[in-house]
């Protein structure tokens, strides 16, 4: 089952704001998350908050959009309440959970809602999360008309072990068909990896790649794969029916996606994202690492507004309750103080290509820098330029990195 909520304040039923978050809110980017919360089956692997028909008996998934819907309608007030200023969506993004599970025509319906109620900007970025078997010609068709830009497909690999013991369903080779069907439509397309499958072997993860890479995506992401505690794979795993992920086998499977992506034209600019170009680079997850404004419509999404960070209770139904008794169905929240959002500002920049500012570091930082340029993590010529650029070798070792920052 999904992972439990982060314990924090509780979060009033009205979904009240302080007005501190209106304060240089036109300075930050909005975005809005929504979260589809069904899947046809549950990968082992999985931790995100997703149910499948039997673990949500009673729950309608034709009632979802509706429920979307409404919660964008009392986002708005809430932002219109706390004196957020009206700044149009600059990004939209559908993930799950399986989003192109529903009809066409309700993520239509919840994509109109969120233009109806604040405008999308010019040239937003609208993207939706799909599985390879979830969509035809025809349904991408459709969602390009209905106003969405770009498509991610959960590819995970090319090869069928792999995709059998994460429990992914599709046929590796529907992934040709589906991209060309996404281009025929218009669609940005992206194509999501995961390496470090127990029993994949390096040449595995490169067969991978290059089925990937022959189909010219715009954009690709790679996740090393993480055991997360309550799920199917974490107990095959105590069980001893499936072998641990190798650590050094997978820092060698990220070097080769490196090496392999960058002799292709794509470049890193995120420790698991690479691009064709700056254009194509996911803007709404970049907003997350940059520390911009978002609010995370359904069940479990988490929203942050203006140092305020909240997020909905996890089941379906108890959402769908709230909602329908006119209550926020925040579960709970926090209110950043200057020093954690200063350490969060170091954690997710220093993830990127374009770098954390020196002057973000308190003097034991940016004392460390040096030595961090020394021990090969960090890029010398761009901190000389004022920022903090992870080394290939970094990006494998980002998290003792950020330590050393924090001092």
């Amino acid at each position: 089952m999904p992972s439990a909520l982060p314990i924090a304040d509780p979060a009033p039923a009205d979904g009240l704001l302080p007005a501190s978050v209106a304060e240089d809110a036109g300075e930050r980017d909005f975005g809005v998350y929504v979260h589809v919360p069904f899947c046809r089956v549950r990968c082992g692997y999985c931790d995100f908050n997703t149910y499948t028909a039997s673990e949500i008996r009673g729950v309608k998934q034709s009632d979802y959009a509706g429920q979307a819907i409404a919660e964008v309608a009392l986002a708005e007030r809430v932002l219109r309440d706390a004196g957020v200023p009206h700044r149009s969506a600059s990004t939209v993004f559908f993930g799950g959970g399986t989003p192109t599970l529903l009809p066409v025509a309700d993520l239509a319906a919840m994509l109109a809602a969120v233009r109806d109620t604040w405008g999308l900007a010019p040239g937003a970025e609208v993207t939706t999360e799909a599985n390879p078997d979830s969509v035809d010609a025809d349904s991408l068709r459709d969602l390009a008309a209905a106003g969405f830009t770009r498509v991610s497909f959960g590819m995970q690999s090319a090869v069928p072990h792999v995709l059998a013991t994460l429990e992914r369903t599709h046929d590796p080779a529907r992934i040709p068909f589906v991209v060309q069907w996404a281009r025929d439509a218009g669609l940005q397309v992206s194509l999501d990896l995961i390496y470090g499958t127990p029993g994949e072997s390096l040449a595995d993860w490169a067969a991978s790649l290059d089925l990937a890479l022959a189909q010219h995506p715009d954009h690709l992401s790679a996740y090393a794969l993480i055991v997360e505690d309550g799920t199917k794979l974490a107990r095959q795993i105590a069980r001893g029916e499936v072998a641990t992920p190798d650590d050094d086998l997978q820092a060698d499977m990220y070097e080769l996606a490196d090496e392999t992506l960058a002799a292709a034209g794509y470049g890193w600019y995120e420790v698991s994202n690479w691009a064709t170009d700056d254009a194509h680079r996911s803007r709404h997850n970049l907003a997350y690492w940059t520390g911009q404004d978002w609010w995370g419509v359904g069940p479990g999404a988490h929203s942050h507004i203006g140092g305020v960070r909240w997020w909905n209770v996890k089941h379906p139904a108890a959402y769908a309750e709230r909602l329908g008794a006119g209550v926020s169905p925040a579960a709970g929240r926090e209110t950043l103080d200057a020093e954690t959002r200063r350490v969060e500002a170091v954690l997710l920049r220093s993830r990127v290509v374009d770098g954390l500012p020196v002057g973000m570091l308190e003097p034991a930082g940016r004392t460390a820098v040096a030595g961090l340029i020394a021990d090969g993590l960090v890029e010398g010529a761009a901190a000389v330029q004022g920022n903090v650029v992870l080394t290939r070798r970094g990006r494998l070792l980002a998290d003792a990195v950020v330590r050393r920052l924090l001092g």
